[in-house]
């Protein structure tokens, strides 16, 4: 089946049990389905924007209350939509980060809060992993006295991610951001894999900002996320414009200089708000996401040289796999080389590892069904066993 005589029907998710790490937190539900379909069109949210002509006061369809239930969602003050995580990073250090201002990252942090920083002109500092691959509160404090050393003040910012996306690792946020709030450093809570697919109470946590995506955890259409904050961060962050133009003497409104104006205006903020009941609902299975993870990830450690990268036992369903003594081995001398994994893989029915890797990989069980990981489970060991590795019982 074809969209176009130039690109084919994506039938991925309907033909496979997807474990793609970055992609099954954001399939859509039916309902955003439907959504995207009925609101597809550029400006389709805007057919009721009235007076003060922003999005977050629209009514029908009710995207002002969206915006309450996310900051709630969140236990945050205010919430707004913004086009990915990215630009929730972005709209944080466009307020707080001037040239050549310290500003806090991880060893483990995702490259698109490094570029939020540099755009800014900011100085970049790592707080250094353990050898376990875990941020923790010790080195986090270190790390801010060198920067006062090096600085003579406090980092601007700190950005903190929960769970990685290297290894999909649980890192002590909460101790963290106590460390940082010693030295009143403003925190961002980078969510990309926890917000929509568990539960996050930011104020417990102590965060300033909560950072969401919504087309990697919230079911939602690319690119979406959220940008929530306390009452006391939002007056800064989602400042209104104050300008006016020197010739025409034009002024705009209440408008967000942060959000540019307004942010997702059809199909991204449709597909989010039909999901998000579900969304709200999904969260609360957290502990039966894991224990699929977890039976998936026992099936690979069952394969002779094969070594989980990532914390165990896992607190996340994103793992990182080591399978340089395992499947590479078969590599080396199978005729299709590093090729024979993710074919015998995909005519298994399932797909998501990029094609010839046997190294080193990643994958993600969310949003299986019992049934579907234990024939996942089952398939890792049958292709194992195939190829002459020895697999324990």
């Amino acid at each position: 089946m074809k969209c176009t005589d130039e690109f084919d029907v994506r039938d991925v998710d309907e033909c496979c049990i997807n474990i793609d790490p970055i992609q099954v937190g954001g399939r859509l539900t039916a309902d955003a389905m439907k959504a995207v379909i009925a609101y597809g069109d550029g400006y389709s949210v805007c057919d009721q924007c009235r007076k003060p002509f922003r999005l977050d006061y629209i009514k029908s369809p009710p995207i002002d209350r969206f915006h309450r239930d996310l900051a709630a969602f969140v236990n945050m003050d205010v919430a707004r939509v913004v086009p990915g995580a990215r630009r929730g990073f972005q709209a944080v250090t466009d307020t707080y980060v001037g040239k050549g201002d310290p500003v806090l990252i991880t060893a483990l942090s995702h490259y698109t809060e490094v570029l939020a920083i540099e755009g800014r002109g900011g100085a970049i500092r790592e707080i250094p992993k353990s050898a376990g691959n875990i941020i923790t509160a010790d080195a986090a404090a270190e790390t801010i006295e060198a920067v006062i050393r090096e600085f003579g003040r406090p980092p601007v910012l700190l950005f903190l991610d929960h769970y990685d996306y290297q290894y999909g690792n649980c890192h002590p946020v909460a101790e963290i951001i106590g460390a940082a709030r010693q030295y009143d450093i403003p925190v961002l809570y980078n969510g990309a894999y926890t917000v929509g697919i568990m539960e996050v109470d930011g104020k417990s946590l102590g965060a300033d900002f909560v950072v969401g995506s919504g087309h990697k955890s919230m079911a939602a259409p690319a690119p979406s996320g959220i940008l929530a904050a306390t009452a006391e961060r939002a007056a800064e962050v989602f400042r209104t414009t104050g300008i006016k133009t020197d010739v025409t003497g034009r002024t705009f409104g209440i408008k967000e200089v942060g959000m540019m104006g307004c942010t997702l205006m059809g199909v991204t903020l449709m597909g989010m708000m039909a999901s998000f009941p579900h969304v709200r609902e999904r969260v609360k299975r957290w502990d039966k996401e894991l224990s699929n993870g977890n039976l998936v990830v026992e099936a690979l450690k069952a394969i002779d040289g094969t070594v989980i990268r990532s914390e165990y036992p896992r607190k996340h369903t994103l793992t990182r796999v080591d399978t340089i003594n395992s499947f590479d081995r078969v590599a080396k001398t199978h005729k299709k080389r590093g090729y024979f994994f993710s074919s015998a893989l995909k005519e298994r029915g399932i797909a998501g590892i990029i094609p010839g890797a046997t190294k080193v990989w990643k994958f993600n069980t969310y949003g299986m069904t019992r049934i579907q990981a234990e024939y996942v489970a089952a398939t890792f060991r049958e292709i194992a066993e195939e190829n002459g590795l020895p697999v324990s019982i």
